[in-house]
């Protein structure tokens, strides 16, 4: 649960989310946004039947929150928030604990605050999203007091866990007992093998199989069936309920007592398999809502869980959630930054890609700017904090996600009006169809059909088609997956809205590196201007090795490929943007772009013609100069991925059109968009 504080007219707001059990369909998240509603001080109350998650905006002077899960539970449902359990030292009076409830009740985050004076422990009812453990221990240790332990319980994931576990169960308990069903009952219509045998004890075989499958795996539609009356209204188990309860009872009244009934067939089969596909559909939705919630956990899990902080002058390692803005965090190479901060000293290149995406290294320095959870490649940094906690950018990240989960599509809207009468009017549909059947339809249309038993079958089948929850759950379910799996993918959806809007887009942008490109540079053609510079390359990566540059690297990395031996040098210099230059056995090598070239005033002459060559096929080429000359050129290219080519070309078969943006030179940017077949490019 969470709480949110701001002042109004109406009195005080505070907010409160929840996750909340038993729900099968929209009549049900409808049912509890009512009873919700019906509470004093309640402002606003949105029940997600996706998300299984309850938000009430209300006035705390008026009603509390456990007034708003007893409404909750006396509808029917269940209400479960996080627990978090502290044992406290230093308290020796009951002032004491009074003081710690009201230090921590007053954090936004915080529901409930409870000390127990003879135990000396503190339950904590929280949400995660809003408010950290280290904030909670920190407002107990700002009171006084200290913080001996932290136990926390992640219920929902916890509750999740258990509700596929018992799905697969009743899905697995079904199956194994419907499928014989069918089978004895097929063996009764179409065969005449043991036909006596059947005739005589095929009746009592199916309602043994057939009487777990309708109390047992069928459980939980009568139990939601009878939340729904006992709150005046109807449900998608309802239907399920009445269908095969009527497909059910009728066919033990034959077998049971025959000869009191019209007609001796019997429909075991029919409420047994029905029961056993919409639970295949239950269990496959708990594995959809789980492994969701996983792809979310995912996200959060890329963050540092630890960072290293200088503390009068000595580094001291703690805990991410223990990080406060201003802290002074060392990231040695290899390691994640662990939270948004600026470099006040030390120079490298940071990995931002599970952020941003960009695939190439950002250059760091001085003054620069750096995202919690990316990776520092090499050189050490000394990181002031900015952002700590639901500040950070991850947690941004995280927060969008998660808040597109449960914001309704206008589709969703629509969905939502439709399945509230619904199920009323399925039922009225399917008495009226019975009735028909019985009085005017079998005589007219099927005299040589039992009255009775055709228009049950009537009855039953306009009751279960409309069994599956796909008005109420299709498009809650679809959202909280599609923006599941694309945080997962690095695609950031934000909401129902955008969903339905990308439905309608007809142009695609694409940035070229590391998104088109496998963004992994690699040494293509190495050309030599003159034969008395035989060693350039070796110069060239000799240099290079001293850089930081993703072009640079990719030098050094085919150097190495092929067995060469690095030379040493001397006076290494970097220019920024244009490349790099040292001293190789007392001859100055430079290794750099056209735009080096151009400062320094070199022209290339006829050798023009065989690097425009190489731009054309997509490479940027990297120039090399002994001693102010050219003796060289070095080809090197990003990859393109092999999907890229399948994606541009079913984006182009959907009649979207595809423009690729990149900062790189227009004459490889052109290679590379040929290749892919993209007409539109935007570069430099």
């Amino acid at each position: 649960m969470s709480g949110e504080r701001e002042e109004s007219p109406e009195g005080r707001r505070k907010r409160a989310t929840f996750s909340v059990t038993g729900m099968t369909c929209a009549t049900c998240a409808g049912t509890i946004a009512d009873s919700l509603n019906g509470l004093e001080g309640v402002f606003e109350a949105d029940v997600n039947l996706a998300t299984e998650r309850a938000s009430v905006t209300f006035d705390p002077d008026k009603v509390d929150v456990s007034k708003l899960q007893k409404a909750v539970e006396d509808a029917g449902y269940g209400a479960i928030v996080n627990e978090l359990t502290l044992s406290i030292g230093g308290m020796s009076c009951a002032s004491c604990a009074r003081t710690i409830e009201e230090a921590v009740g007053g954090l936004d985050g915080v529901l409930s605050a409870s000390v127990n004076l003879a135990t000396e422990r503190l339950a904590v009812r929280y949400d995660p999203q809003r408010v950290r453990v280290a904030q909670i221990k920190k407002a107990v240790e700002n009171a006084g007091y200290e913080v001996i332990e932290a136990q926390t319980l992640d219920v929902e994931r916890e509750m999740r866990e258990k509700e596929t576990r018992r799905q697969r169960r009743m899905l697995l308990l079904s199956v194994g007992l419907a499928v014989p069903t069918m089978a004895i009952m097929l063996l009764m219509d179409f065969t005449s093998i043991a036909h006596h045998f059947l005739m005589e004890w095929g009746g009592l075989l199916m309602f043994a199989l057939a009487t777990p499958v309708q109390f047992i795996a069928g459980r939980q539609f009568y139990v939601g069936a009878y939340k729904a009356l006992r709150n005046r209204t109807a449900n998608m188990d309802t239907l399920i309920a009445v269908g095969t309860s009527a497909a059910y009872f009728y066919s033990v009244a034959v077998v049971l007592f025959p000869g009191a009934v019209p007609v001796d067939h019997v429909y075991f089969d029919s409420s047994s398999m029905i029961i056993a596909l919409i639970l295949f559909g239950k269990y496959l939705e708990a594995k959809a809502k789980g492994s969701t919630s996983e792809a979310i956990k995912r996200l959060i899990g890329l963050q540092a869980k630890t960072a290293r902080v200088v503390r009068d002058g000595e580094e001291v390692e703690m805990p991410v959630d223990d990080l406060d803005v201003g802290d002074v965090m060392v990231v040695r190479p290899g390691e994640k930054v662990p939270t948004d901060g600026v470099v006040i000293e030390g120079r490298s290149s940071v990995d931002e890609s599970i952020i941003t995406g960009e695939s190439l290294p950002v250059p760091k320095e001085e003054g620069s700017e750096v995202i919690g959870a990316s990776i520092n490649r090499n050189g050490m940094l000394k990181v002031r904090a900015t952002r700590v906690g639901k500040d950070t950018a991850l947690a941004q990240i995280v927060k969008l996600v998660e808040d597109a989960q449960v914001a309704k599509a206008p589709i969703q809207r629509l969905a939502d009006r439709v399945a509230a009468v619904f199920v009323p009017t399925v039922i009225v549909i399917a008495l009226t169809a019975f009735a028909l059947w019985y009085v005017f339809g079998v005589p007219a249309l099927a005299p040589e059909e039992p009255r009775f038993a055709f228009s049950l079958t009537i009855f039953i089948t306009v009751l279960v088609i409309a069994c599956p929850c796909a008005l109420g759950l299709a498009t809650p379910t679809a959202i909280m997956v599609g923006t599941g799996k694309g945080a997962e993918l690095g695609i950031l959806i934000k909401g129902g809205d955008a969903l339905e809007v990308a439905g309608r887009v007809t142009t695609v942008v694409f940035d070229k590196t590391g998104t088109l490109t496998k963004g992994q540079p690699e040494v293509m053609e190495i050309l030599r201007f003159d034969e008395s510079c035989p060693d350039m390359f070796v110069m060239a990566a000799s240099v290079e090795a001293g850089s930081e540059h993703p072009l640079g690297e990719a030098i050094v990395r085919r150097a190495k490929a092929d067995g060469i031996p690095l030379m040493d040098i001397s006076g290494f210099e970097s220019l920024a943007g244009k490349g790099v230059r040292a001293t190789v056995n007392g001859r100055l090598v430079t290794v750099g772009n056209r735009a080096l070239l151009e400062e320094l005033n070199v022209p290339l002459g006829e050798r023009e013609t065989v690097v425009a060559a190489l731009e054309e096929r997509g490479m940027t080429v990297t120039m090399v100069l002994l001693d102010g000359k050219p003796c060289g050129a070095i080809g090197i290219a990003d990859a393109i991925k092999p999907t890229s080519a399948e994606a541009i070309s079913e984006l182009k078969g959907m009649g979207i059109d595809v423009v690729m943006l990149t900062g790189d030179n227009r004459r490889t940017a052109e290679a590379v968009a040929r290749r892919l077949g993209i007409e539109r490019v935007l570069a430099e």
